[in-house]
């Protein structure tokens, strides 16, 4: 089954090719800020489409992207190419789908 999200205005969209069966919340600076639930796919299973503007943190691993106009963080891809898992904010996607998604906490202030 085909999920579909988008952006708060609809210019990013992302579909995933698989359903998840979990949900990541993070506490790290950036994480919890943002409020997103990650899931992690391959990017081969994740299609977006619509302009987007990156953001690296500090220490250049991973770069979040997020809708140049309403500003709806979508995704974080790793930096390195040779990673094959990208984190999607599930946020994004119906609440339907989220209810039924385990979550877990992921302690990333102290990672």
């Amino acid at each position: 089954m085909i999920h579909r999200g988008s952006c708060h205005c609809g210019a990013v969209t992302l579909e995933l090719a698989d359903t998840p069966h979990e949900v990541c919340d993070c506490n790290c600076s950036v994480c919890r800020r943002l409020g997103a639930l990650w899931s992690y796919h391959s990017p081969a299973k994740l299609r977006i489409e619509g302009e987007r503007v990156g953001y690296q943190t500090g220490d250049k691993v991973l770069t979040f992207w997020h809708c140049p106009h309403c500003g709806c963080t979508t995704h974080w891809s790793p930096v390195d190419p040779a990673q094959d898992r990208m984190g999607v904010n599930m946020r994004l996607f119906s609440p339907d789908l989220l209810a039924g998604l385990r979550r877990y906490a992921y302690d990333g202030a102290r990672a």
